[in-house]
């Protein structure tokens, strides 16, 4: 990955950092500049395509290898969630919420809006989802298998997308 213009460094919040080193990972160029682009769009969910595409428009040259495994090994720390786009036929990754841990990234139902593709967490079902999750994590030890994440998301479209066009 090489600069091409200089960036201001991006700050990263405490409880990033603090699953950034749980996991090894280093602050490199490449990983400051993947987690700004997350930073910046909170809500919003990315494709490896498009955070590719955002980098290079912000002047950063990265390999798209490197940045498949980057944003594999963020999702795998916590710090991403990775859901399947269906549609587009791809994983498609966002920011996780700072009070998800890794183990429990998968395990809070998501709401995709088809149109937009914003997620956005259901944090009213977690209690439920949680016990599912439990539950399913607990019929999968019985039969000697160990789970790491549940994924629970719902399809559809977004109160700003269903408003009719003014």
């Amino acid at each position: 990955m090489s600069p091409r213009q200089t960036k201001e460094p991006v700050a990263v919040p405490p409880h990033i950092q603090t699953r950034l080193e749980a996991a090894g990972l280093r602050r490199t160029l490449a990983t400051r500049a993947v987690l700004g682009l997350f930073l910046a769009q909170p809500h919003g969910g990315l494709t490896h395509a498009q955070a590719l595409n955002a980098l290079t428009a912000r002047g950063l040259d990265i390999n798209r290898v490197t940045l498949y495994r980057l944003l594999d090994r963020l999702a795998v720390c916590g710090v991403l969630q990775r859901q399947t786009d269906d549609e587009a036929r791809t994983w498609r990754f966002s920011l996780a919420p700072p009070e998800v841990s890794s183990r429990a990234s998968g395990d809070v139902p998501l709401f995709e809006c088809e149109a937009c593709h914003r997620q956005l967490r259901v944090a009213d079902a977690s209690a439920a989802t949680q016990t599912l999750a439990q539950d399913v994590f607990s019929a999968l030890a019985r039969l000697g298998h160990q789970g790491t994440r549940l994924e629970v998301a719902v399809h559809g479209t977004c109160v700003d997308c269903l408003e009719p066009a003014a």
